[in-house]
């Protein structure tokens, strides 16, 4: 067994869920021109589960708005059928949450829904605007009254304050105000409309419904294709970065309201947040994390008896490390899938436990062997270290751990939530140090230009990148202008 150092606790005040993880960003579903479009989004919104898990809403239009948000899960908010009931109509939109701005409440959870002189208007955000606070203080001082603390709510005081005469004019003039990554989904009395930001980090796809009976079929804006799936809607294209597309009876525009764009979209989308049945910007998720163990085997190969990934996220680029390897794939650490949030815990005793909550081992995949356990992320280091105690005590002769991202040093401020670089083990720490902290026999991560081959390229060009990595690089391709007045660029 390994000595090691002592890893630095969670900050006071963390969420009692699993702080040492990347958490979701959001989701959002639109539908329009399809009978139970309330209910279609509950579906759509369910295979979005992945990407926010805190609550959830729907609006729908038939003449009227009709809106239920809820805390809880999807299949919590909306179990009800007296509740879907009042959701008429034959169009709506959709949220989950997780929260990256403002706190847990009711009157945080989307849609938000405002009345505006040109009738009602609902939107659904995934994201995170860098300049929100400061709008947020201007439109204060002009007389806005915010019901929210989220920086969504910016985007309906900005439409209510434009000068512009039509709904999609007076959007596109909030969107020039704004700074930062986002997805949108729109609804009106005449509309649906989605956009993504100039540079595309957050995802944002288009369907099609086939009608039945002749008649028109139904078009469908989600996060992402498995959205599509789960109601039968047919993958049509992403919407593109900076784009804004507009479906009203008439059929489907596209707009680009801001000219030539140089698309950033997030790279761990395909690393850990997407559904790994997800196809995104043209790259089926599955396929690329497999393709990510490769190159991870390829780069940093070990003799060992078992390659085990740490479930679930860890799994596909597991496959692909013991497929390159020629090491056996085994299921070593088995996930309950039937662990909410955790429970307030009373002591360190108990909090220590309850990683043991989530993942158990497998002992006789474990037992005298020599294991590379894989992840896809290492963020404070002690849910690590938790499970490479768990493997040793299941018997391990050695475990060595790889990592399908590279080392995580700087904070995303484009909608994931994560520590502050402070609390980041890669940021504080060299990868020899990381190990004796996590207790492994060794430790590496995927480099750059391992990621970018898998997924395609020959290696990341600086100036060409497609991707944004800033929270391995340190490289922000939108301007963090809260952040940076409050606490400078350096802190990033």
């Amino acid at each position: 067994m390994l000595s090691h150092p002592t890893l630095p606790d969670a900050p006071a005040g963390a969420a009692c869920h699993d702080d040492d993880h990347f958490h979701e960003e959001c989701a959002v579903f639109g539908i329009w021109n399809a009978k139970d479009a309330a209910a279609l989004t509950a579906l759509g919104l369910h295979a979005l589960q992945h990407r926010g898990q805190e609550a959830a809403g729907i609006v729908s239009y038939d003449g009227h708005f009709h809106s239920h948000r809820g805390l809880g899960l999807v299949g919590d908010v909306f179990n009800d059928p007296r509740v879907m009931a009042t959701l008429k109509g034959d169009r709506a939109i959709g949220h989950n949450r997780y929260a990256t701005t403002g706190a847990t409440l009711l009157r945080n959870v989307q849609p938000l829904f405002g009345d505006f002189a040109f009738g009602g208007l609902a939107v659904a955000h995934n994201g995170n605007l860098t300049n929100a606070d400061s709008l947020r203080e201007q439109l204060i001082r002009r007389g806005c009254l915010f019901q929210s603390t989220m920086d969504t709510e910016v985007f309906i005081h900005l439409i209510a304050i434009s000068l512009y005469a039509t709904v999609e004019d007076r959007l596109i003039d909030a969107l020039k105000r704004v700074t930062g990554a986002y997805s949108l989904v729109v609804l009106t009395e005449d509309a649906l409309m989605g956009v993504r930001d100039p540079m595309g980090v957050r995802p944002l796809v288009l369907g099609r419904l086939p009608g039945e009976d002749g008649k028109d079929g139904s078009w469908v804006l989600a996060s992402e294709t498995c959205g599509l799936d789960i109601i039968g809607a047919e993958f049509v294209r992403d919407v593109e970065a900076g784009e804004l597309v507009i479906i009203t009876d008439d059929g489907i525009r596209s707009l680009r309201p801001f000219g030539e764009t140089k698309p950033h979209f997030c790279v761990f989308e395909y690393i850990y947040f997407a559904r790994p049945d997800s196809v995104l910007e043209g790259l089926p998720v599955y396929a690329v994390r497999k393709q990510i163990g490769k190159e991870l085997a390829h780069e940093s190969g070990v003799e060992a008896d078992v390659v085990v990934p740490v479930p679930d996220s860890g799994v596909p680029s597991a496959m692909g490390y013991a497929e390159a390897s020629g090491i056996p794939f085994e299921l070593g650490i088995i996930r309950n899938h039937y662990v909410g949030r955790t429970f307030i815990e009373p002591t360190d005793h108990i909090r220590n436990l309850g990683v043991k909550m989530k993942h158990s081992t497998n002992r006789p995949a474990l037992d005298g062997k020599r294991v590379i356990l894989v992840d896809d992320s290492i963020v404070r280091g002690t849910t690590s270290r938790k499970i490479v105690d768990m493997v040793r005590a299941a018997g391990a002769k050695e475990v060595h751990m790889r990592i399908s991202s590279p080392p995580t040093k700087h904070s995303c401020f484009y909608g994931i939530d994560t520590p502050e670089r402070s609390h980041l083990l890669a940021a504080q720490h060299d990868v020899a140090t990381m190990a004796k902290l996590i207790g492994v026999d060794s430790l590496a991560f995927i480099s750059l230009d391992g990621l970018y081959r898998a997924m395609g390229h020959e290696s990341r060009d600086a100036y060409r990148t497609r991707y944004c990595d800033a929270c391995f690089t340190g490289d922000y391709p939108i301007p963090l202008i809260d952040h940076d007045r409050e606490f400078g660029a350096d802190s990033a």
